[in-house]
């Protein structure tokens, strides 16, 4: 009679857990039985996407575990045609376990720049705005070559550039565009002839 409660309490329970859909902020466990060098735990970023290696970046929110396993296989049988793959996908935390700040949308700054490193947006900013957040522009920046890298749900990248001696100067005002979370602000350092 034990075993038997047992097991209708782990059925539920499993039902339970491959019913449950995804959201932002879940990090999973994904292990692939063929491949164990791609086995990792992502977490699905705020638009609601997971990227995986030789998959690219796909579509997660709303979707269960057992969804987003037959898109990953899918997707990775390309690269193992001769082989039945075995993808298990678990979730570990969901958002509430994982901390408040790790769900804001940010945006991140690099290069020559007093304090590189990542920023949380909690409304629109600027380039320039941005910039100011990171201390300003170092000393040996290559002001004319700012780049903002930014990127598609589809994968697709985006670089924009900006002059900004050319908008201090007054002349480059539509360069100072505004950011999106996960924007990656690259400062890069002069050249000796720049």
């Amino acid at each position: 009679m034990r075993f038997l409660l047992v097991a209708i309490c782990l059925f539920f329970g499993v039902s339970a857990a491959a019913a449950q859909t995804l959201k932002s902020g879940d990090s999973l466990s994904i292990s692939v039985l063929q491949d164990p060098k791609l086995d990792r735990t992502v977490t699905v970023d705020p638009s609601g996407e997971i990227a995986f290696p030789l998959a690219g970046h796909i579509p997660a929110r709303g979707k269960t575990p057992k969804q987003l396993e037959d898109i990953l296989k899918k997707k990775l049988e390309v690269n193992y045609k001769d082989q039945n793959l075995e993808i298990t996908v678990a979730v570990i935390a969901a958002p509430k376990d994982i901390p408040e700040e790790d769900l804001k949308p940010k945006i991140f700054i690099t290069g020559e720049v007093v304090r590189p490193g990542s920023y949380v947006v909690r409304q629109p900013t600027t380039l320039m705005q941005a910039i100011a957040l990171a201390g300003g522009i170092g000393p040996f920046a290559a002001k004319k070559k700012i780049q903002v890298r930014r990127r598609a749900p589809g994968g697709d990248e985006t670089i924009f550039m900006f002059n900004y001696s050319a908008y201090e100067a007054g002349l480059d005002l539509e360069g100072n565009i505004k950011l999106r979370a996960g924007d990656v602000i690259l400062v890069p350092e002069r050249g000796l002839f720049d």
